[in-house]
This record gives C-alpha cells, sequence and structure tokens, in this order.
C-alpha cells in the first residue's frame, strides 16, 4: 500500500527509532516504581533524573524545574489553574492572546465560570500580540498572563521577550506554551522570560502521552490532581518511565540537530512554497511572512474550498486545514478570524508542514499533487 506524503508535522511527528529503542529498554528491563528503594526502583528513578536533565538543558532550565506530565494539554491546565488556585482573592483577572490552543483556552473559560474575568489580546494581520494591547490589559486584579510561543496554525512566532518585559514591570508571571516550538526554534526559558512553559513530546518526535511543564524556582502552583509527591507534589500519579526515557531521548536528538535541522526545515517549507506559487500566482501565505516557524507553510488557494482540495488530493498528500484539534470542525478557524482574514480566503487555507523525514522529492510530488488537485477543484466549481 503506498500511503500519502506526510505534510501534518504540526498535528504529530512520528517516534523517531532511537527514542522507540530508548522506549523499549525501559519496557523491557526497567519495569521498577521510581519511588521503591531497591534497585529496581533506583534504576527507573534513574532514567526519570537523567530524562529530566536532557530535558531542562534543551530548554537552558534547572532539572528541578521540570515537572512531566501526560500531555502538554495536562501541561497548560496546570500552569493556568495551578496559578489560579495560588492567587490572592483580589486576584481573578487572566490575559490570554486570541490564538490559543484549545488547552489554553478552556481552562480560561472555565476560570471565567468561576467568576474570573478574562482578557483575550487581539492579534494583527499576521497573527502577532501587540504589545500595546497588553500594556492596556493589565490591571491590578491580573494574576496571569498567557501566550503561546508559536501558532500551531499559521506558524507565528510570538514577541515573548518584548511580552516577559512587560509582564515583569508589572511583577506578573508569564505562562508560554511552546508545544509548536521546542525542537524546531531554539527555546532558552531565560532568553523568553518565561516563568511557565509547555511543551508535547510528540511534536518532535517522541511518544503521544508525555508532556512537560517548566516551573521557575519559585512560582508557586497548586496541584490539579492530589495524592503523593511524584514530581514534587505538583503532578502526582507514578511516572510513565517508558515514555519519559523516550522524552529524554528525543529532547538530547534535539539539541544535537538544530541549528542544522531548522534550516534545513525552512529549505524544505520554502522550495514548497515557491513550487506552488509558481503554478498558483494568486496564492496568498498566512501568517508572518518572516517570524514563523521553520516548518510551517500556512497558505490559502484561491477559488477553491481548503477541505475539498484536501480530500481531492488525500490518496497522495496528507495534510489538514488548521488545527487537528479541529480536524472535523467545518466553522473557519479562530485563529484566522482573529487575524483578519475574509471568509473566503479562510475557507481556501491548508496548513502544510513538513518534518525532519521529508524529502525534497517528496516536496515535488506532493506539490505538484496539491497544484493537480487545485486545478481540478475549481475546474469542478467554475462548471
Amino acid at each position: 500500500m503506498n500511503l500519502p506524503i506526510y505534510l501534518d508535522y504540526n498535528a504529530t511527528t512520528p517516534v523517531d527509532p532511537r527514542v522507540a529503542e530508548a522506549v523499549t529498554l525501559v519496557l523491557r528491563e526497567q519495569f521498577g516504581n521510581p519511588s521503591s528503594d531497591h534497585v529496581y526502583g533506583i534504576h527507573a528513578r534513574e532514567t526519570v533524573a537523567w530524562s529530566r536533565q536532557q530535558v531542562a538543558e534543551l530548554l537552558e532550565a534547572e532539572a528541578a524545574e521540570i515537572i512531566f506530565t501526560g500531555s502538554a494539554s495536562e501541561a497548560n491546565n496546570l500552569a493556568i489553574l495551578g496559578v489560579a488556585g495560588t492567587s490572592a482573592p483580589r486576584r481573578k483577572h487572566l490575559i490570554v492572546s486570541s490564538v490559543e490552543h484549545p488547552s489554553v483556552r478552556a481552562p480560561a473559560e472555565a476560570l471565567r465560570a468561576r467568576g474570573w474575568e478574562v482578557t483575550f489580546l487581539p492579534v494583527d494581520e499576521t497573527g502577532r500580540v501587540r504589545i500595546e494591547s497588553l500594556v492596556g490589559a493589565i490591571r491590578e486584579e491580573t494574576a496571569l498572563i498567557s501566550v503561546m510561543h508559536a501558532n500551531n496554525e499559521v506558524g507565528t512566532i510570538q514577541p515573548i521577550a518584548e511580552i516577559s518585559a512587560v509582564a515583569r514591570a508589572h511583577g506578573l508571571p508569564l505562562h508560554v506554551d511552546a508545544s509548536q516550538s521546542v525542537g524546531k526554534i531554539p527555546v532558552s526559558v531565560r532568553e523568553l522570560g518565561a516563568d511557565l512553559l509547555t511543551l508535547a513530546g510528540h511534536k518532535f518526535y517522541a511518544p503521544k502521552g508525555i508532556g512537560v511543564l517548566y516551573v521557575r524556582r519559585g512560582v508557586e502552583l497548586a496541584p490539579l490532581l492530589h495524592g503523593a509527591f511524584q514530581e514534587g507534589g505538583r503532578r502526582t500519579g507514578t511516572e510513565n518511565v517508558a515514555f519519559i526515557a523516550g522524552l529524554g531521548k528525543a529532547a538530547r536528538l534535539a539539541r544535537q540537530r538544530q541549528a542544522m535541522e531548522e534550516s534545513r526545515l525552512r529549505y524544505k517549507r520554502d522550495t514548497l512554497h515557491r513550487i506552488l506559487l509558481d503554478a498558483i500566482p494568486e496564492l496568498q501565505l498566512n501568517g508572518h511572512p518572516r517570524k514563523r516557524l521553520p516548518n510551517t507553510l500556512h497558505v490559502s488557494f484561491p477559488e477553491v474550498a481548503g477541505r475539498e482540495l484536501l480530500a481531492h488530493a488525500a490518496g497522495e498528500v496528507a495534510a489538514s486545514v488548521g488545527s487537528a484539534c479541529h480536524a472535523h470542525d467545518d466553522r473557519p478557524s479562530g485563529v484566522l478570524a482573529a487575524m483578519g482574514l475574509t471568509a473566503g480566503r479562510a475557507a481556501g487555507a491548508v496548513r502544510l508542514s513538513v518534518g525532519v523525514p521529508t524529502t525534497e522529492a517528496e516536496i515535488e510530488r506532493a506539490a505538484r499533487a496539491l497544484i493537480g488537485a487545485w486545478q481540478v477543484v475549481r475546474r469542478r466549481k467554475a462548471g
């Protein structure tokens, strides 16, 4: 069976074979509970500690600041609801951007249902937060600011260091969802100025079901779950040692290949864009032309619906119209609406994201398949 060319790396990545080996080794040989004091528990505990150090080095953090979670969604919830759980009674105001992932928007809405006020920051036409809007949104009651590092749909990278400077000037913690950026571009919690930062293992060649929340030393969080004292009491439950080992290996690999792969990803993305644009001059780029993820190409095809285009090309190309979390939702993307795209441009939008395994030959084939599908669908609509 010939599978279509995979261009949906922002939705998830395949597990790197070396990561799979690390996971399998633990499943076969290190079944001990990390909380046990005998040799089996010690071996498991050492594996968790090694992985924690690898993630810390990738983020330029301290190992003690890394909390393993079951997913990035859990980490986002822990960051937002955890800060809310320790906030002073008078501080019941949250600021988030209008282009956040549902795992940030949903806990924000949950807090609103509890009486909190939530401000959704507007973005410009490229998807970037306006700093003046952030400054104007801060109040005495504000408890937390949450802005993603890079958007999962259009790839736009936010000015996090500038946002952090504003947050620090007002004595406010900043949470950054870096699920899409870690492993694609350098992510340093020190340079960004993040107090809390989320990553997802399955976005950079580790398994699904493992994530991380970085928590700067001194930041207080109320746990979502109550039980024993794993992860410093912030995330109770026996650790998923196998997937933690896989995440540690993926973090080590990402650090080793980061500079080289970033330029390779950008070359693949731009080659795909050039081929499409040569055949379809009316193709429109969505997101920031420069300040975006090196692997992400979000474009609007003229005179067709993106979903129909991808359905026609499904035998040759596997891609999406936006976030995988909205894959079956026919409504226009909230991200594109926040950016001010017209209904027609939003309808024709397609997200194409390349990865480390993507070859130049695949780029060529995928581009030709998409061009052919566009021609067929457009003729069908015109006739």
